[in-house]
């Protein structure tokens, strides 16, 4: 870092930490949108505690010359909008970091870690203008100031945010910002802390948008045009999104009294003809469970959106891990097919959760999209999604009068019907069946409908995404990894630096590639890097190939990986 902040900078990291209700996520929405406006690359993601009011949250945003999308442990410049906000991030302070605060949160403990300390008045500001709750957009005024930003820029983004309030208030507000940077410049002036980052044309024609914003949109993109859910953080923002886009796209949007209704419910819109997700955490899943035991009976297509947090039980209900791998694998009684998506990034996630209702559709098995809070709460800016290059998919056919909905084929995919549609009757149950949907105890005939249920896994197998190797085919250390973390492994091997260690990530992790077991045998040691305290996913690699791994890089405290993280665990693992 150095003492000096002044001149041309690659890569800046901004934290803000307040108290729940301090404003802290009304400052990052700002200060993001408007870093993009001025044609600088962002990342933003956060971290908060389970409470309305209190307790401690922060934002983490990157802000870049150069494309970011992991959150480091380094704090640049950081906003305590809280007294408690410098001690709770004490830990990710060095003697760079620039503070920015009210004068009575900085004592001399705190000045002699980080002798780059500014004191700010922002309350007093505020309520200068005229409310104390401007201290927030004082602040956003402040930060535009240090980073160069047009002035012009700042306050018709705060006229076109705030819109929709009376005039008083937007006047109000703009005065706020325009104080801030005037006492930003005063600041760059006094004490040489200009950040200029240069701005990149790309960035113009790129999107903001966070995971569950991306799985949404794959959704709608699929097809999607009913959701079944109960809210449950951290997956409550994908029922929020198609809620808010129902009418659009011409989406039903059923709040269910519980989880075991949503996914009946999203059962039946299947069998209806409708093209359905079910969304929820770890603990609502463990009450869809049997719904998912029924699809596999039924031969239903179904979509799952499964937002991970720590567990047991309520566990970290606002916190990340990647621990429910093993309860989407094993969910449901009895043996039946599945497959099981988890995204890496956001394109990943429009992608794959467009093609989950197509897999749905065609395989009649459920499917699966793993995201974790880290994940969904995440974003940055990114290319445009191309929904013209989806093609949805509908799989099922219009019944004769001789239809049966189970019948026993090559392949062991039925013809699907959809009621209404054709002279047939389409029968379906809970109960083991013939091949035209009625109860039976046929011994015999149970035998042969498990070996055609279970002959569509052969044919899932086929379909597998690959895992991405990056960035070299010639290694000697593979880290395998799998969801959430791979823009933040891909960045600590690249500062990592050493050419014979490679990524493996897998964007699917159910079933596994056939030939996995040649691309594990290449390497000489093998890590896996997971955010559980089991390494869930390697015993699954080992249970598919045989081979297992050597070293394991796990974190389940509740918070995501950082790139110092997996850079300090490789130097001790590899040197």
């Amino acid at each position: 870092m150095g003492k000096s902040f002044s001149g041309i900078r690659k890569d800046v990291s901004v934290v803000l930490c307040g108290s729940a209700g301090m404003g802290v996520q009304t400052v990052e929405r700002l200060l993001v949108r408007i870093f993009k406006q001025a044609g600088y690359h962002v990342f933003a993601t956060k971290e908060y505690m389970s409470r309305v009011r209190g307790g401690m949250n922060s934002v983490t945003i990157r802000v870049s010359s150069k494309p970011v999308q992991a959150e480091v442990d380094r704090i640049d410049v950081l906003i305590p909008l809280d007294k408690g906000a410098i001690e709770h991030v004490q830990r990710r302070l060095t003697g760079g970091t620039l503070i920015l605060a009210e004068p009575d949160y900085l004592n001399d403990a705190v000045k002699e870690k980080c002798p780059r300390c500014m004191e700010v008045a922002f309350t007093e500001i505020a309520k200068a203008i005229g409310n104390k709750l401007y201290s927030n957009v004082v602040a956003v005024g402040v930060v535009g100031a240090i980073f160069g930003i047009n002035p012009d820029l700042l306050t018709d983004f705060i006229r076109k945010r705030f819109s929709g309030k009376e005039q008083n208030v937007i006047d109000e507000n703009v005065a706020a910002v325009e104080k801030g940077y005037e006492i930003g410049n005063e600041l760059c002036e006094q004490h040489q802390i200009r950040m200029a980052i240069e701005p990149d044309s790309l960035v113009n024609d790129q999107i903001l948008v966070n995971g569950v914003e991306a799985v949404g949109l794959g959704a709608i993109a699929g097809g999607c045009n009913f959701i079944g859910a109960y809210p449950m953080s951290p997956s409550t923002g994908l029922l929020t999104f198609l809620a808010k886009h129902a009418r659009e796209f011409g989406i039903v949007v059923e709040q269910a009294e519980d989880e075991i209704a949503g996914v009946n419910m999203a059962i039946g819109a299947w069998y209806a003809g409708a093209r359905a997700v079910a969304s929820t955490s770890g603990g609502g899943f463990a009450l869809m469970t049997e719904g998912v035991s029924l699809a596999g009976m039924m031969e239903s297509p179904l979509v799952v959106h499964l937002a991970q947090r720590p567990g047991p039980a309520t566990g970290l209900p606002t916190r990340t891990g990647q621990e429910d791998l093993n309860l989407a694998l094993y969910a449901g009684h009895g043996e039946f097919p599945r497959a099981i998506f988890a995204p890496g990034n956001p394109q990943q996630a429009f992608d794959l959760t467009a093609r989950a209702f197509n897999l749905a559709a065609q395989y009649q098995v459920p499917v699966f999209i793993l995201t974790d809070q880290y994940f969904v709460d995440t974003y940055y800016n990114t290319p445009p999604f191309d929904a013209s290059a989806v093609k949805v998919e509908h799989h099922f056919v219009e019944t004769g009068q001789a239809y049966r909905r189970f019948e026993i084929t090559e392949n062991g995919i039925s013809p699907r019907g959809i009621p209404g549609y054709g002279k047939g009757l389409v029968v379906a149950d809970s109960d083991e069946h013939d091949e035209a949907g009625h109860i039976t105890e046929d011994l015999d005939l149970r035998v042969r409908m498990v070996d055609k249920r279970l002959s569509k896994g052969r044919l899932l197998e086929e379909a597998v995404i690959e895992p991405t190797l990056w960035p070299n085919e010639d290694f000697k250390t593979l880290v395998l990894c799998w969801g959430s973390t791979l823009p933040i492994m891909q960045e600590a091997i690249a500062v990592f630096g050493r050419d014979d260690v490679s990524l493996l990530h897998f964007a699917q992790v159910f079933p596994l590639p056939i030939d996995l077991r040649q691309t594990l045998e290449q390497a000489e040691t093998i890590i896996c890097l997971e955010g559980n305290a089991t390494g869930q996913f390697a015993d699954l690699v080992e249970l598919h190939t045989g081979i297992s791994v050597d070293e394991f890089l796990l974190k389940y405290n509740g918070l995501n990986f950082t790139v110092e993280d997996v850079v300090a665990s490789l130097e001790k693992m590899i040197g």
